[in-house]
């Protein structure tokens, strides 16, 4: 738990920018004008599969208001044959999705951009752009794609000596598999599918764009780096990174499907050919179609047991979708499905798989929750054959300090068995449930875990006392989950002053050293790292300063409660100095205090989730309502619990869509049926009941202020969780999400 000494770790303050976001003040990239802007919009393919044999824009150059047209030979091109990864996109397929080259390979993937007077302007000139379109045959599922005949998207990928849509794949091995299984009493396999889902974020993509004369280029935008969107578009546009500014706007929202960009190397080549500066915003329409979703996948999991419970053997094979381009997440379901687990004999096999649909982006834990329906479900069933509780199967095989991970590294600290021990001890685990509280309704209650394996990298952070005895924090990270707050009460910890008095800023790429994405469940990790580090320097700093007012050793004084004070007797009688005396006497004293701190943070320990959820089936209308859910979780040390909930509670219920809801419908064409938030059914305050958090808070030993990562494992266990509570209710078990009604009644139709 948190030291109950803490002023301010731990606190539930008020969060920085919550005024200006709930009052409108805030300012998102969308907001962002500039004298003489023009308006950026994008062509899409109306096509699934088309090659583009000709793009003709003399008519849209010819009408009045339109300032520039850019197509793909604007775009820096990157060979097939030579990867270019920038973290984990790969260029080659990067330039490709942002302006379709060879090939259109999706409806809706960018084939022209123009920038005119207004929107309505830039429309009307995209409608006279003439695309010459060889229209090929399109997939779009799986199971489709893999099919010896199937139309293939890239001629030059070849898998096992064959063209292929095929285009990557992972394997993960220990121990033996098949010996593994010779000693197994009771062996389930099952075959299973999820459905692509989106991440829902509210605000679309967005950028305001200047390319000014002396070729330097500042970008406005709606990302979860700046930095990532710095880089990425000096490689798409060939503009030095050192001529690049990248402001980061507020954000609303993004979950992974942020940590790529779509429209800043359009904007800068637009605005370069212009003149002008450019805005681009995305409908929700495009956002639907066109950028990133959680990929599906078809996966099989094989799972052997002694009859004590004790698993011997797992093989998993998952095919993950990678859309129209590969970065497919496949150490997603192939590392983590079965990590959690010390189960001597695994054979994990992942294939990436590309078809005509936009390509995926990160989403919470990339590739986590598909790996976790499968395993869980099948974890479910052997418990059930061997009359245990499906948690006390969990706790026999969960992984210890010293097992060696699957995915290669020996694991420090487990807190596995501690989720799985909060959860069978929580009252809503041991509640009576009442089975068919009425006619035609059905109840059931289910349990999963999750495995995330969470993240430090590349972190910079800036402490600086302002002249009036104030603080200053500048951070590199887009705040998404509060972390603004959380870093906030670090240093005001730290320095024993008041919460109201620090002041957390987002600095661009030209104000703060290099800084990692916000994803991968580091920032706070990462950033409260750092900002520990920077503000005790700026501590020795200040230390420094009273030595000197004083005429003593640095090594005489101490920091306590806001105050410089004399470390002993020894040290001599001086009344305290304080953070307002010192800031006063800074420019006396050697000059303004502050310091910046660069770290590459390592440390950052897995992190371990067990769910429960009851819910109700109604057997008529095939609806499933989720009635009660309890998620319990190790974060460490909650800097800020409020914001800690917040993740958790998000995670759960995302999880939710994906398992009741969430899917992308096709047509016949290979378009997105259901391109609007009304038609793409995500979960509202109604499907969804209040999740109780269970924070379990064992200091992560390798952290300063002992925190772990936690925003990506709460989404891992619910697709599971779920589904196994719905088995229990109906006795009938799901294997394709999502359990939508016309599913849930196909399938009670079913033996």
């Amino acid at each position: 738990m948190n030291d109950m000494t803490n002023k301010w770790i731990g606190q539930r303050t008020i969060r920085p920018d919550g005024a200006d976001k709930v009052t409108g003040r805030a300012q998102y990239s969308a907001d962002v004008n500039m004298p003489g802007m023009m308006w950026g919009k994008v062509l899409r393919s109306p096509h699934a599969h088309a090659r583009i044999r000709g793009i003709d824009t003399s008519k849209a150059e010819a009408l009045p208001g339109v300032k520039a047209i850019v197509t793909a030979k604007d775009i820096v091109e990157f060979p097939v044959d030579k990867s270019v990864m920038l973290g984990i996109q790969d260029m080659r397929w990067m330039c490709r999705n942002v302006m379709a080259r060879e090939k259109a390979l999706f409806h809706g993937h960018p084939v022209a951009a123009v920038a005119a007077i207004s929107e309505e302007v830039a429309a009307a000139a995209c409608a006279l752009i003439e695309v010459d379109y060889e229209v090929l045959p399109h997939v779009i599922e799986i199971e489709d794609a893999i099919k010896p005949d199937a139309p293939i998207l890239h001629e030059w990928n070849k898998h096992e000596g064959k063209s292929s849509n095929i285009t990557g794949t992972m394997v993960l091995k220990t121990g033996d598999v098949e010996a593994g299984f010779k000693d197994a009493d009771v062996i389930v396999e099952r075959s299973f599918t999820t459905r692509p889902v989106h991440q829902g974020y509210i605000e679309p993509h967005s950028c305001t764009v200047s390319y000014a004369a002396d070729g330097r280029v500042t970008i406005w935008s709606s990302s979860q780096g700046q930095f990532m969107v710095r880089a990425m578009t000096s490689l798409l546009t060939g503009i030095p990174q050192s001529n690049i500014r990248a402001i980061p706007a507020e954000i609303g929202g993004g979950f992974g499907g942020k940590t790529i960009i779509y429209l800043e190397p359009v904007a800068v080549m637009l605005s370069k050919k212009s003149g002008r500066p450019v805005k681009m915003v995305m409908t929700r329409d495009e956002v639907q179609r066109a950028t990133g979703p959680a990929p599906g996948s078809m996966s099989t999991v094989k799972i052997g047991a002694k009859k004590d419970g004790t698993i011997v053997a797992a093989q998993a094979t998952f095919y993950v979708q990678a859309g129209g381009l590969p970065g497919a997440p496949l150490r997603g379901p192939v590392g983590c499905s079965l990590s959690a687990y010390a189960i001597p004999n695994v054979l994990s096999v992942g294939y990436e798989v590309v078809s005509n649909r936009s390509k995926v982006a990160a989403y919470r834990a990339p590739g986590g929750p598909h790996g976790a329906f499968a395993a869980e479900s099948v974890l479910d069933e052997i418990a059930e054959k061997l009359g245990l509780d499906p948690l006390d199967l969990r706790i026999r095989n969960s992984a210890k300090p010293g097992d060696k991970a699957l995915y290669g590294p020996t694991f420090g600290q487990v807190t596995f068995k501690e989720t799985i021990e909060a959860i069978k001890a929580h009252p809503h685990y041991k509640a009576p449930l009442d089975r068919n509280p009425r006619p035609g309704v059905k109840r059931g209650r289910g349990v999963a875990s999750g495995f995330w394996y969470n993240a430090g990298g590349e972190s910079s952070v800036q402490v600086n006392i302002t002249e009036d005895g104030n603080v200053v924090v500048t951070t590199g990270h887009p705040d998404i989950g509060g972390s603004r707050a959380s870093i906030s009460n670090v240093v005001a910890e730290l320095l024993g002053v008041e919460h109201s008095r620090v002041n957390v800023i987002i600095g661009d790429t030209m104000t703060i050293g290099f800084s990692n994405l916000t994803g991968g469940s580091r920032v706070t990790f990462a950033s409260a790292m750092v900002a520990t580090a920077s503000t005790e320097k700026v501590i020795g700093q200040l230390k420094e300063r009273a030595a000197k007012i004083w005429n003593i050793d640095a090594e005489a004084v101490k920091w306590e409660d806001g105050m410089a004070l004399p470390a002993g007797d020894n040290a001599g009688k001086f009344p305290p100095l304080s953070l307002k005396e010192l800031a006063a006497k800074a420019n006396e004293m050697g000059g303004p205090i502050g310091t910046q701190v660069q770290l590459n943070t390592t440390g950052a320990d897995p992190g371990f989730a067990t769910h429960v959820v009851d819910v109700e089936v109604d057997v008529d209308l095939g609806i499933i309502r989720v009635l009660r859910y309890t998620a319990a979780q190790d974060v460490g040390r909650a800097l800020h619990p409020g914001y800690v909930e917040g993740q958790i509670q998000g995670g759960v219920v995302q999880g939710i869509g994906w398992a009741l809801s969430e899917e992308y419908l096709y047509d016949k064409n290979g378009k997105v049926d259901n391109a609007t938030f009304l038609d793409y059914r995500m979960p509202v305050c109604s499907d969804v009941p209040m999740i109780d958090a269970v924070m379990l808070e064992i200091p992560n030993p390798k952290h300063p202020q002992g925190v772990r990562g936690v925003g990506e494992a709460p989404i891992v266990p619910p697709l599971a969780a779920i589904a196994n509570a719905v088995y229990d209710a109906l006795g009938k078990r799901f294997s394709a999400l999502p359990m939508s009604p016309p599913r849930v009644t196909e399938r009670l139709e079913q033996p």
